[in-house]
């Protein structure tokens, strides 16, 4: 690339973004904001930090910011595990607002479900009754002092650490006849303002919210061993990320429960009932079903429709946005790379693009139906998106979280190579056209990536366990060293082969980056939770010394791909033994 492409390139790129910063200041903002995605608003909060989008939150709808708070409160402790609650965030959230003023702060938060900001609070906070802190009689007649009735009901208080926590800083007020006290000194300020605000403008709301936390502020049960329930806190947890999951399932999200169930069943070998090896015409996955089935039975709300939303309560009504003010904001936002990433198209000209390329069988039968048949074309897409989704919530690659971009073009190629495998087995295999046109007519895409998944697991990730396993003692090393962490790989890989999560090994496997980069590289790729073809394999096969990306690769779609896997790990001991 020339200088001057480069200049012109950092020239654009700051354009984008002073444009992009006045379009936050800007006063019409709050008129654009009820008519973008929530998944916009989550991006460009993530691309310019939440200290400097207060305006754009409290310019949201109710139902914008349950699901922006959806999005940005809950965090993968590990990719393709359940998300966390994330505390840290909910206190930032909590400042922000209420640094666009006392009133606001309290208006947008009780747009909220009360056992969310709930859940947020008790992790800040204690609240208890004031009454409980009132002397009484005593038979010596002596009162009893406040601190010391404070540090009495500590004892007794349910907590994860010593509730008489000094992290707190001894920081207490009374409001609203409770006594409220910090488990934690930040966000303090911000909270007893929040409040104090929601006691004057929305009592009902505030005693809600006040409620509910003094209920999580009461004592432990008594330990008797006789039933293992969660204890309150972890309870009302527990059912508010429910709630979220059962929202987002409403929304076409899988919960990463069901999406590991589901691809962890999708592992597994298909008997097919006919004599003839080929494709069943329909998916038997009971939570392919349970899916479809709440998707098709989802209940029309105003909460479904987030383009023409209401106001916040209490909030002045909204003036629409000029159609012309619309359009100018998504085109900058869809500029500044900020708008929802949609999949590629799988009918537009792959001629650019290798990865698209390579799903002939996938492209070719989706057009037919396309051009044929409108209704099983929707079902089709439907069930494209379904298998991103749940790439996207159960899975990893390279040891990461899946893109939206990567989980959708992942989905392709493992339906694509389930064709591959469907023609493999055919009795007139040596025809290139023996699935018909009609096959996606009256056959799902949920059983074309069962076939490629389990072909993957089966072919490329066990199948490189297996190869290392076999050849890892005949590698050649001087280091004694190395040779022992050799050994104590082949040693990982037996037990996670076993397991079913050769992937598991990956940690084991960075012996080999002492002995070959390449190498290491490669087998990290093959052995992964959802295999893929690296770059740097690609490379050693077609012996190039240029440099290659440790990060790049290909989603395997067609056989002639796992061809490769097989040629380079017959090439495999000889780099490991140079």
């Amino acid at each position: 690339m020339s200088k001057t492409t480069n200049r012109d390139t950092a020239l654009h790129e700051a354009s984008v973004e002073a444009r992009l910063t006045r379009l936050l200041e800007a006063p019409f903002l709050s008129r654009v904001v009820p008519y973008l995605p929530p998944e916009t608003l989550h991006q460009l909060i993530r691309t310019r930090g939440l200290d400097a989008c207060g305006e754009l939150v409290t310019s949201a709808t109710p139902a914008q910011l349950t699901s922006l708070l959806d999005l940005d409160l809950w965090r993968h402790a590990q990719p393709g595990r359940d998300e966390q609650f994330d505390v840290e965030r909910f206190g930032e959230w909590l400042e922000v607002l209420v640094d666009a003023g006392d009133a606001v702060a309290a208006r947008t938060v009780a747009a909220l479900d009360p056992d969310l900001v709930v859940v947020g609070l008790c992790r800040y906070v204690r609240v208890l009754d004031l009454g409980i802190f009132e002397p009484v009689a005593q038979s010596d007649d002596e009162s009893i002092d406040r601190g010391e009735a404070m540090r009495e009901g500590d004892s007794i208080h349910a907590g994860d650490a010593p509730v008489n926590d000094p992290g707190g800083g001894g920081l207490e007020c009374e409001l609203g006849g409770y006594v409220v006290r910090a488990r934690r000194a930040d966000a303090w300020d911000a909270i007893v303002a929040l409040l104090t605000a929601l006691a004057a403008g929305h009592q009902p709301y505030f005693q809600r919210v006040m409620q509910g936390c003094r209920g999580l502020s009461d004592s432990r049960p008594e330990i008797d061993g006789l039933d293992d329930l969660l204890r309150a806190p972890e309870q009302h947890l527990h059912d508010v990320a429910s709630e979220r999951e059962r929202r987002r399932s409403l929304q076409g999200y899988a919960t990463p429960a069901d999406a590991r169930a589901f691809l962890q069943m999708a592992r597994q070998p298909k008997q097919t009932p006919s004599a003839v090896p080929g494709p069943a015409p329909v998916s038997g996955n009971p939570i392919v079903a349970a899916y479809f089935r709440a998707a098709d039975e989802a209940p029309e709300s105003p909460e479904a429709d987030e383009r023409s939303p209401g106001p916040m309560p209490g909030s002045p009504a909204l003036p629409s946005a000029a159609p012309e003010s619309l359009d100018a904001v998504i085109e900058l936002l869809t500029e500044a790379g900020v708008m929802p990433e949609r999949p590629r198209a799988l009918l537009e000209a792959a001629d650019a693009d290798p990865q698209a390329a390579r799903l002939t069988h996938l492209r070719r039968l989706m057009a037919y139906v396309h051009d044929t048949d409108e209704t099983a074309f929707f079902a089709r897409s439907r069930e494209l998106a379904f298998l991103a989704n749940a790439l996207l919530a159960g899975c990893s690659v390279q040891s990461r979280p899946f893109t939206p971009q990567e989980a959708s073009d992942a989905a392709a190629s493992i339906c694509n190579l389930g064709f591959e495998y469907w023609l493999s087995r055919s009795p007139s295999a040596a025809s290139p056209s023996v699935l018909p046109d009609t096959l996606l007519m009256d056959h799902d895409l949920i059983t074309a990536f069962e076939a490629g998944w389990s072909m993957l697991y089966r072919d490329v990730s066990l199948f490189a366990a297996e190869q290392l396993i076999s050849m890892l003692p005949k590698v050649q090393c001087v280091d004694r060293d190395i040779r022992r962490q050799l050994v104590a790989l082949r040693r990982t890989l037996v037990e996670q082969r076993d397991k079913g999560t050769p992937w598991r090994a990956r940690d084991a496997a960075e012996v080999l980056a002492t002995l070959d980069m390449t190498a290491w590289i490669s087998v990290l790729g093959l052995l992964d939770e959802c295999p893929v073809l690296p770059a740097a394999l690609t490379a050693v096969l077609e012996r190039r010394t240029t440099t290659v990306s440790a990060t790049a690769f290909d989603f395997i779609s067609t056989a002639a791909q796992i061809g490769d896997v097989r040629i380079f790990m017959r090439k495999l001991p000889d780099l490991l033994s140079q």
